[in-house]
Parts: C-alpha cells; sequence; structure tokens
C-alpha cells in the first residue's frame, strides 16, 4: 500500500501539487509526503505557483531539507549512543542470541531438522554462528534450500546466499522456484528470495528445544 502511495504523491508532486496538498489528498503524513518527493524536481511556473505569503518555494525547500538532515542528525546520535552500549559478544550472549533467533524464525514440528529461514541476511549471518560456535556443527551437515521468484538471476542468486553463509552451493538442494504473483515492491524487497538453512540432527533440534524452553522458564 505504501508503495502505492508513494508513487501516487510522486505524480501529484510532478503535476505542482503543495506538500500539504498531496498530505490531504492522500491522507498520509506531511513527513512521508515530503521524503517521497524529495526528488522531484518543480518547473519554474510550478515554483512560482506555490510560492506563498513572500516565501519562496526554494526557501520553503531549503527548510524541509534542514529540517530532514537536523533529524537524521538527531536520529543517528541516538542510534550511536545505543551501539556504544555494547562493547563485545561473548559466547554465552552468542548462545542467547541464537536460541532467541532460533525461538522466533526456527522450526520448531520436525523433531530431526533443525532449520531457520529468512530473507534477512544479517539473521542468516548470526545463526551460521550460533550453528558453528556454539552448536559445533560440522560443515558438511549444513544444507542450503532458496525460495524466490521467476524473475530472479538463479546462478546469482546462489552465489550470493553461498557466500552469505559461507555453505557451497554443491550442499544447496535445488532451489525453489515461485511464479512471480507477488507484488513488484515485494520482488524488489526480497530480490534474493529467502533462504534455508538446515542440519538434519536430532540431538540437536531437542537440544534447542531445550534451551529454548529453559530461557521461557527464566523469562516469562
Amino acid at each position: 500500500m505504501k508503495y502505492v502511495e508513494q508513487q501516487q504523491a510522486i505524480e501529484l508532486r510532478k503535476k505542482g501539487y503543495s506538500i500539504n496538498e498531496i498530505k490531504d489528498k492522500l491522507q498520509i503524513s506531511k513527513a512521508s509526503a515530503s521524503i517521497w518527493v524529495r526528488n522531484v524536481v518543480l518547473t519554474k511556473e510550478q515554483k512560482s505557483k506555490l510560492s506563498k505569503n513572500g516565501r519562496s518555494v526554494h526557501s520553503i525547500e531549503e527548510r524541509r531539507k534542514s529540517r530532514l538532515y537536523n533529524q537524521k542528525l538527531k536520529d543517528d546520535i541516538i542510534i550511536q549512543n545505543a551501539k556504544n552500549q555494547i562493547n563485545t559478544i561473548s559466547g554465552s550472549d552468542l548462545k542467547l542470541i541464537g536460541i532467541c533467533l532460533y525461538l522466533g524464525e526456527g522450526a520448531k514440528t520436525k523433531k530431526s531438522m533443525v532449520r531457520v529461514a529468512n530473507s534477512d541476511p544479517d539473521v542468516i549471518k548470526m545463526m551460521m554462528r550460533f550453528f558453528r560456535e556454539v552448536c559445533l556443527v560440522p560443515e558438511e551437515k549444513f544444507r542450503g534450500h532458496i525460495h524466490t521468484f521467476a524473475h530472479a538471476d538463479i546462478e546469482k542468486t546462489e552465489e550470493y546466499w553461498s557466500k552469505i553463509s559461507k555453505v557451497p552451493r554443491k550442499q544447496f538442494y535445488k532451489t525453489y522456484i515461485k511464479a512471480s504473483s507477488a507484488s513488484l515492491q515485494k520482488r524488489k524487497t526480497l530480490p534474493f528470495g529467502t533462504f534455508d538453512i538446515s542440519v538434519n540432527d536430532t540431538k540437536l533440534f531437542l537440544t534447542i528445544m531445550g534451551w529454548i524452553e529453559k530461557v521461557k522458564e527464566l523469562t516469562i
């Protein structure tokens, strides 16, 4: 929905609509309207039409850019302060991170299969560290399985996930290709589809389930 609104906002801006007019017409926030149309270049006639109360469109645009820039600076400070609160990740930290990620993203129905599927490469990287450094899974036991859309470059996609997981492509199952019925926006946000990393190991599955149960007992 937001993708559609964004395109509508851009088209309205190209026609010379003001930020406030776009906001009101599409029932969106002024901040969203401002960000979505920031790259639209207005004609001299459009700028002249939008000038109100002796204020030039240029000055309005400059103030808008300054406001967005200042907000980004404030956001960056908060993010950096949060980052400074974490200096290292210990083995115990990594174990808890992996347990919690598996609780949210891992398969829990097939007793013989440890499996995590995700489209976020960082999640896959963290889980691979968990499997390798905490669970001590032998490299040859990893299996990869890609789910992607018909438009995808399969060779490039398999190389991408192999690089992310550091699992050789020879240990991948045949890539599953879905009909591209998903929206254009979804295909843009999932250019390499989703990646399943799995390990056939009943003992490991039960161990992870035990860790999860203990974490629940201690936190709920």
